[in-house]
């Protein structure tokens, strides 16, 4: 099981959950690091100031995952079967694959691109 993360949850660890980030980190020290994306990484990072401090460690026990044109694509005919328009959003529901779960602040749009995507996967909101 791999846990995905939005930018929520990359959001949380920056705001100075520390309890997310010590899972986190205990998964990556387990073999199992949590999964994102590039796009996400984009929507959270601002240039590292101080206050990103927590962000930027833990970014470092998360595998990111290109946005190239293969998982876009595959995001964007996710988009079409759910009726969305969160390429970002859609591409992390995308990384999943039955059995994992995805650490989110907005599990409403998260479970109907899971839905979609046919995919059984835990919603965990943050």
């Amino acid at each position: 099981m791999t846990t995905i993360l939005d930018a929520g949850a990359l959001l949380a660890v920056e705001r100075g959950d520390r309890e997310l980030a010590a899972r986190l980190k205990r998964e990556w020290l387990a073999g199992r690091p949590a999964a994102t994306h590039g796009g996400v990484v984009g929507q959270v990072w601002r240039g590292g100031s101080r206050r990103q401090v927590p962000l930027a460690r833990i970014v470092e026990f998360v595998t990111v995952h290109g946005l190239d044109a293969v998982l876009g694509k595959r995001a964007g005919v996710l988009l079409a079967r759910a009726g969305g328009a969160d390429v970002i959003d859609a591409a992390v529901a995308v990384l999943a694959v039955d059995g994992d779960r995805i650490l989110t602040s907005d599990p409403d749009d998260l479970v109907a691109l899971v839905q979609a995507a046919g995919r059984d996967v835990e919603i965990t909101p943050v």
